[in-house]
């Protein structure tokens, strides 16, 4: 796409300005790092244009706070008190609205994860949202936690102008046909390579 534009026009009776404005199903996979990481930039850019942002960790332990989430949490608090900005919800697995299981076997597992899927398709039907980062959320679905077809008819079917973006490695095939923008993440060199451990700043 040179200089941003398209290499084709399809012909679909849309205006550019709605072609443009078309709300994205996005999928960042692969094994490279990085795939939350862009989509907690791209929250943090819509929450610059007052979007209504939403995230949902299904798979990060509920103890380990990311950087991300604090900064988020800060700009939703500061949205709150100044108007700037749009609002920040945050949940994951181990606390608040759906994982309310901190220990538990696979099946306690696989229930809160269907729990937290159908706490999203309610926000998704209410368009509670303006960008929804479903972080981890190829896992649930690669184990079976969640029922593909009803993941992939919800995501493509979903009301409004809400932007989603699924992250995680082995995003299923049928998940990446109908995403619109697909960025696999692939490593070529990694320090765990050398041995080196996940470090402050750069991991969370």
């Amino acid at each position: 796409m040179p200089q941003g534009k398209p290499a084709a026009v399809p012909d679909d009776g849309l205006t550019t300005r709605q072609r443009r404005n078309r709300p994205l199903l996005v999928v960042h996979t692969g094994d490279g790092k990085g795939k939350s990481t862009a989509a907690f930039g791209l929250a943090l850019r819509g929450w610059n244009q007052g979007w209504r942002i939403g995230v949902f960790q299904f798979v990060k332990s509920a103890k380990w706070r990311i950087g991300e989430q604090t900064v988020l949490e800060r700009l939703g608090r500061l949205h709150e008190e100044t108007g700037e900005g749009g609002p920040v919800d945050w949940h994951k697995m181990g606390s608040g609205w759906s994982w309310s299981r901190k220990q538990g076997d696979t099946d306690d597992h696989a229930s809160a994860a269907a729990e937290g899927w159908a706490e999203i398709k309610r926000r998704l039907a209410d368009e509670t949202y303006d960008l929804l980062v479903l972080d981890e959320f190829t896992y649930p679905v690669e184990w079976g936690w969640v029922d593909l077809d009803d993941v992939v008819a919800t995501l493509t079917g979903r009301p409004g102008r809400q932007h989603v973006v699924v992250t995680g490695r082995r995003a299923h095939p049928r998940l990446t046909e109908a995403a619109d923008l697909v960025t696999e993440m692939g490593k070529v060199k990694h320090p765990m390579d050398a041995g080196q451990k996940g470090q402050k700043g750069i991991e969370w």
